[in-house]
């Protein structure tokens, strides 16, 4: 009956929210499941900031307000970057959005037309390569490998570059692997983006979740002379526990700012005016909560990856930030169940552990490396240690 357009007819959902979504069905059907797929902090938001918000709906905030931002809000993200990164913004640099994913979402809209490459380093977060889609661009997966720490080299960047390349997406921390990008990586990647022209997405969405404790570090904080072309995406989502918000923000280039700003304002206009005040609150105020958040997942990375470590065939990287490990599983690919069934790849091995172990992960070929699983340690300790025994005593099951 419809023609659907080519920009859904090949898209596929979210495989975070789709396995996220199976293993709450689950849950809620009264099934035992650990979910270990959730792409967000288990804490609930903090009290002063649902109280902030509380406050914005008595005093009326529930009307429309101007596109970008509340000014208050954006003055707030412009302080937060200068006090945690040290660079100068103002307010018509910024653009506050429904999420850090719509900020992506506007500036591949505003910076890609049809044909338009954009080199995406794997592994990847799952939206980047669709978002690109959507936009009329093509995804141009730059390879990296577990042996060289999954940061490609500038000979394996620069085999990519074509006439129709246009920009680089950058996720440091990284989703899905936990790793932070090394400040000799990031320089050559400046230098790259000057030589051949180009602009550079830097996702800094995990970018407080360090466990080195170390201040938030970009692109820009070993290349600041390349400002111009590099836009920053952020959000409140992470580092305060504000998944279900919708509050993020880009911030850049104030004439592309300006485009997106004209792009949002046809599509859904402002973000939430009461959530913006709750954002501002959590940015202006002490940032106690967001070290503690930090300690623990610090914590269970170490607890996780010394549990992990004593499986048979699992490999992995220590994460350093965010609150994911990327595992590799490929060592039990050919094994069967005791059904019968062959674990061929990632989905595979991911489905097995949730129908075996009761234990919901992502597959890797979701962030495009099918040798892999990704953990979400955003779980308790007491929930990380039963899955791990459960993984442990489902692969045990797997026969040649």
């Amino acid at each position: 009956m419809f023609k659907f357009s080519r920009r859904v007819s090949g898209l596929k959902p979210s495989a975070t929210l789709a396995v996220d979504a199976k293993a709450k069905a689950l849950v809620a059907k009264g099934i035992d499941v650990i979910n270990l797929a959730a792409g967000e902090p288990d804490f609930d938001t903090p009290e002063y900031i649902k109280k902030a918000c509380k406050e914005a709906l008595d005093a009326g905030l529930t009307k429309y307000v101007a596109t970008p931002g509340l000014m208050s809000l954006r003055e707030a993200i412009c302080k937060r970057i200068k006090e945690d990164y040290g660079f100068e913004y103002t307010p018509e640099e910024v653009l506050v959005t429904a999420g850090a994913k719509h900020a992506i979402f506007n500036l591949m809209m505003a910076l890609i037309d049809e044909g338009d490459e954009v080199i995406i380093l794997t592994p990847y977060w799952v939206s980047y390569p669709a978002i690109v889609s959507i936009a009329g661009g093509k995804p141009v997966f730059a390879r990296t490998s577990f042996e060289s720490g999954f940061e490609p080299s500038v000979e394996e960047l620069e085999k990519h570059i074509t006439e129709k390349t246009v920009g680089i997406i950058l996720n440091s921390p990284s989703n899905p692997t936990g790793l932070i990008y090394s400040r000799e990586f990031l320089k050559s990647v400046a230098e790259i983006s000057k030589k051949y022209d180009l602009w550079i997405m830097s996702d800094d969405i995990y970018d407080r979740l360090r466990f080195d404790f170390k201040p938030p570090e970009n692109i820009l904080s070993v290349a600041p002379e390349i400002k111009d072309r590099v836009f920053l995406i952020n959000g409140v989502s992470k580092a305060y526990a504000m998944t279900g918000w919708r509050i993020g923000w880009l911030v850049g280039n104030k004439d592309v700012i300006k485009a997106c700003t004209k792009l949002q304002s046809q599509s859904t206009s402002h973000a939430t005016a009461f959530a913006q005040k709750a954002a501002e609150v959590a940015l202006t105020s002490p940032q106690d909560t967001v070290y503690e958040m930090c300690k623990i997942f610090a914590k269970r990375a170490e607890l996780i990856s010394s549990l992990l470590k004593e499986v048979e065939g699992f490999e992995f990287i220590p994460p350093q930030g965010a609150f994911y490990l990327f595992l590799k599983v490929s060592y039990y690919y050919g094994k069967t169940t005791k059904d019968g069934k062959e674990i061929k790849d990632s989905v595979s091995f991911a489905e097995y552990l949730l129908d075996e172990a009761r234990v919901a992960v992502v597959p890797g070929v979701a962030f495009g490396e099918d040798e892999f699983i990704r953990i979400s340690f955003a779980n308790s300790e007491e929930n990380l240690q039963k899955a791990v025994e459960r993984i442990k005593n489902a692969v045990l099951k797997l026969t040649s």
